[in-house]
């Protein structure tokens, strides 16, 4: 097993979904207690439903600054509600219907210093998105989201990833703009993409995993009966190897 550059993971932001009940305390809570400035509120999008007065449906928020200039870094945390009219459907209610109690963490941002490689490592070893790779041109970084992270054949667990670069340099956005595989969001429209791509899947009834239920059930198979402590490094090559092998065998189909 090799680190490869773009394995320097660091926490980019979180999403925390909450009850509407909950939600405008989670907004007090996070200026009171976690000390949110309004200067901190990086974005608060509202709901345009028919029949329906609008509605705060997220807000993000800065919850710190690194300032040494040799590690700049910030903390941001996403909060979203249900907002949708009881009759319609919301894959945000149903997320928190089926985990239970006021609120969750949906997804965790990790950022990269290479988005596009490590993209490329991942489709090459299974693993499956459910956008292609986003550009935002106002918060300056490039974006993709993964399948979610679930059992073979279970339920929809409403947690997932998403991978950003910040700062990418004008050859990346030109090779992006070059791809068959590009796409451009701006701020304003990628919470609502996501949000119109998950509520695409809930309503299907079907979410995409973060691999397909195929790989997962060998990858189990091959670790049947050990504990982390007895997986070796030749083991987890062999398990790296059936990814590899799986996903050429899906480009092929």
């Amino acid at each position: 097993m090799k680190k490869q550059p773009f394995h320097n993971f660091v926490v980019d932001h979180m999403t925390f979904l909450v009850e509407p009940d909950l939600y405008k305390t989670t907004y007090a809570l996070f200026r009171i207690i976690l000390g949110v400035s309004r200067e901190d509120l990086i974005y608060e999008k509202r709901s345009a439903w028919p029949g329906q007065k609008p509605a705060s449906m997220t807000f993000a928020s800065r919850i710190g600054l690194e300032k040494n200039p040799a590690v700049p870094n910030q903390a941001i945390i996403a909060v979203v509600q249900p907002t949708e009219p009881e009759t319609q459907s919301s894959h945000v209610r149903t997320m928190l219907k089926n985990r239970g109690g006021g609120c969750h963490w949906q997804h965790i941002a990790l950022r990269t210093p290479d988005l596009l490689g490590f993209h490329k490592f991942c489709l090459a070893r299974g693993v499956n998105f459910i956008t292609p790779i986003l550009k935002d041109a106002e918060d300056d970084l490039i974006q993709v989201f993964s399948g979610e992270w679930m059992t073979p054949g279970g339920k929809p667990t409403a947690t997932f990833f998403e991978f950003v670069q910040r700062e990418p340099s004008p050859e990346l956005l030109k090779e992006l703009e070059s791809s068959s595989n590009r796409e451009a969001w701006f701020k304003d429209k990628t919470f609502l993409g996501l949000y119109g791509e998950k509520e695409s899947e809930y309503q299907r009834g079907k979410a995409t995993p973060f691999i397909p239920d195929e790989l997962a059930e060998k990858i189990a198979a091959r670790l049947k009966g050990l504990e982390v402590w007895e997986i070796g490094d030749d083991l987890l090559d062999t398990v790296e190897s059936d990814m590899l092998e799986h996903a050429a065998s899906v480009a092929k189909r």
